[in-house]
């Protein structure tokens, strides 16, 4: 029993320590020195911290410094095994961290422009069903007018062919008349022959009778 105990406690002992241990990595931050000459002894111009990008001038392999520049325009020597051909990790990471953020945010602003362009497109698509029903109510109206002017032409053919009509039977009443005036004027003047005729005629009866009887009495005056 108390050996199983004893286990138990170095068991316990071991155990501890693991549960609460913490994990830690080792940061990426970093600084190298430029110096004025490719050894430590010469003076340091400058730090660059990691992920500074510097132009190469020369290589020295036998003391394995490097010639360099930085942005602002200094030169200097350092550790050639401190630099490397491209970015590090954290510039990298850094650097598609906003290509994503800048994505995102495009992503953003082509979503709102999608959003806007189907706006306007329900927009144009109920003012092209508002447009073709106004065109459909116009056609309509068109037709209607078409078929009011339709019968206005006819209406005015009509009243043509009435007005026509009426001149013509205007202009035949005035024949008529002026034919019944002429015709009043001659039965006039053949009433006013006539009796001038049997006026004469009553005066040559009126002088040829008296002669006749005359005669006829003559002649029984004789016997």
């Amino acid at each position: 029993m108390k050996r199983l105990l004893s286990s138990a406690l170095v068991l316990c002992a071991f155990i501890a320590p693991a549960a609460v241990a913490e994990s830690v990595w080792v940061t990426d931050q970093f600084e190298i020195t430029l110096r004025s000459g490719p050894s430590t002894s010469n003076a340091i111009r400058l730090s660059v911290g990691s992920g500074t990008r510097l132009e190469v001038i020369e290589r020295d392999a036998d003391t394995g410094y490097t010639h360099v520049r930085t942005q602002g325009g200094t030169e200097g020597w350092v550790l050639t095994r401190y630099l490397m051909n491209e970015a590090s990790a954290r510039e990298q990471l850094e650097k598609l961290t906003s290509q994503l953020t800048n994505a995102n945010s495009r992503g953003s602003t082509l979503d709102s422009q999608l959003n806007a362009i189907k706006g306007e497109y329900d927009a144009a698509g109920k003012k092209i069903a508002t447009l073709e029903r106004e065109k459909a109510a116009v056609e309509a109206e068109l037709a209607e007018i078409r078929r009011t002017a339709a019968n206005v032409l006819a209406i005015n053919d009509q009243n043509k062919s009435l007005m026509d009509q009426l001149t013509a039977a205007q202009i035949r009443a005035d024949t008529l008349e002026q034919e019944n005036r002429v015709l009043a004027g001659q039965t006039t003047r053949y009433w006013f022959m006539s009796g001038g005729l049997v006026l004469l005629v009553g005066i040559i009866l009126g002088i040829w009778l008296p002669r006749i009887r005359w005669q006829r009495r003559s002649r029984y005056d004789r016997f």
